[in-house]
């Protein structure tokens, strides 16, 4: 379980992380299906923070169902390569190829446990839940292509950093998950 392993050996960057990590591996030690979106409570996700060569820009998608901006990722669904599982949705979200792990080789930026309210998808209600994410610092091409994944997002665009707190201000705890990983840059 090499992914349970890179969970545990990440190094929090403050008492939040920490107490997530915690949380996040006592909840996989205790749920067998901590990867599949069948576990109703909560679940693994990956996600990709994701910027361009400069550092300047960062590529987001308009999430359709919280109608807000926000990073790229989405479900293990049983796969345990977590780092993996950031790239595949990066692709099929905006159509762009992550180009490498800025902080090298799959070394995780951020872990958190993330609120996932009540909502509708593909016409079926999806009980709140709890998004036990595993996020990656990763570097695109602004060059690349983009394209729209119509069931997930509307828009997809590189938005500059220092515009970045107001184009989120409506989601205040992904600001500063954002923001704990740009950090990690200066």
């Amino acid at each position: 379980m090499d992914w349970v392993l890179d969970i545990y050996n990440y190094k929090p960057s403050n008492e939040q992380e920490e107490k997530d990590k915690e949380a996040i591996l006592e909840f996989i030690k205790n749920n067998d299906n901590a990867l599949l979106r069948e576990n109703k409570t909560a679940h693994i996700t990956s996600s990709a923070f994701v910027l361009n060569k400069e550092r300047d820009k960062t590529l987001m998608i308009h999430h359709n169902i919280y109608n807000s901006w926000a990073w790229t990722g989405g479900h293990a669904d049983g796969d345990s390569n977590l780092y993996k599982v950031s790239l595949k949705e990066l692709k099929e979200e905006t159509g762009v190829l992550g180009r490498k792990n800025i902080l090298g080789k799959e070394n995780i930026a951020s872990i958190d446990i993330l609120p996932v309210f009540g909502h509708i998808k593909n016409g079926e209600y999806v009980s709140a839940h709890l998004h036990l994410s595993i996020a990656y610092l990763i570097e695109a091409n602004e060059d690349d292509k983009l394209s729209i994944k119509e069931d997930e997002n509307s828009n997809v665009k590189w938005i500059n950093i220092k515009d970045l707190d107001n184009v989120i201000k409506d989601e205040p705890h992904m600001k500063y998950v954002y923001n704990k990983i740009l950090d990690k840059l200066r």
